[in-house]
């Protein structure tokens, strides 16, 4: 891929990944066999979990197919390494609270991607941590359950985001960096008010009791919940196959290296 042609989003729309596309001839099954399918993963892998937040979706995606990857997902993977060859001057800047422009130093954004998955249905729910606007944790998965409705996704979502949130509440004290609670931004208001409001209790019978703990601790607020705009929630690239530039300049997640 040394010299492959570069290119500007990790995952673009044109590529449905699903396991129907796993090999099915002689021919596709010897050629996939010479494929270092696994390996070219694991290794994005660490790279997204390191440093690249904005590739968090596609790794997800093409882990899925790991067991008996098609030629579709090979192509797929090899669209990851053009865009991570074309961004290699991005990195983390971790430039202190000098550069912040909030008022807390920890902060969660986080998003979903209703019914993402092709196989299953299920909602891909992404997040970002920052501290002094810049990326500290980042997280982009299946939802253990399927979700009927974008607002039943999105309430899903908080799960993981606040008991991420409550560990980092916990470090951010022993350090004496946040003596606050931890704000958690997400972009869709009627998730923001069930996981509040409990009149909306009978609409969501089905939904696992578990799943209520996010309404006590917002309750008891040991967490905050609030509304932010699309075009300023990071998250969404991580939840989102097409990445936009807006959110490098809007939180600084990633900024060009200085050369």
């Amino acid at each position: 891929m040394t010299n492959s042609k570069l290119v500007t989003t990790p995952m673009p729309q044109q590529f449905k990944l699903s396991t129907s596309q796993a090999p099915k001839t002689n021919d596709d099954i010897i050629y996939m066999e010479g494929i270092p399918y696994a390996n070219v993963v694991g290794s994005l892998m660490y790279v997204m979990v390191c440093i690249h937040p904005d590739i968090a979706h596609a790794v997800s995606l093409v882990s899925r197919f790991m067991a008996n990857p098609g030629k579709a997902h090979w192509q797929a993977l090899k669209w990851i390494l053009r865009y991570i060859r074309g961004s290699l001057g991005r990195v983390l800047v971790y430039g202190g609270a000098r550069n912040s422009r909030r008022t807390t130093v920890i902060e969660g954004f986080v998003d979903f991607d209703y019914a993402g998955c092709l196989d299953s249905r299920k909602s891909l729910t992404g997040f970002v941590f920052t501290a002094f606007d810049i990326a500290i944790s980042w997280k982009a998965s299946l939802q253990k359950v399927v979700a009927l409705s974008t607002t039943e996704a999105e309430y899903i979502s908080p799960i993981e985001v606040v008991k991420e949130s409550l560990w980092l509440e916990g470090i951010a004290k022993e350090l004496k960096i946040q003596n606050g609670v931890i704000t958690v931004h997400c972009d869709t208001q009627s998730a923001i008010h069930l996981s509040k409001n409990y009149v909306h209790h009978e609409r969501t019978k089905h939904i696992d009791i578990k799943l209520h703990f996010v309404r006590d601790l917002i309750g008891q607020g040991s967490v905050i919940v609030k509304k932010i705009s699309t075009d300023h929630n990071p998250s969404d690239m991580i939840t989102k196959a097409l990445l936009s530039s807006k959110f490098f300049h809007s939180l600084d997640l990633i900024q060009l290296k200085d050369d």
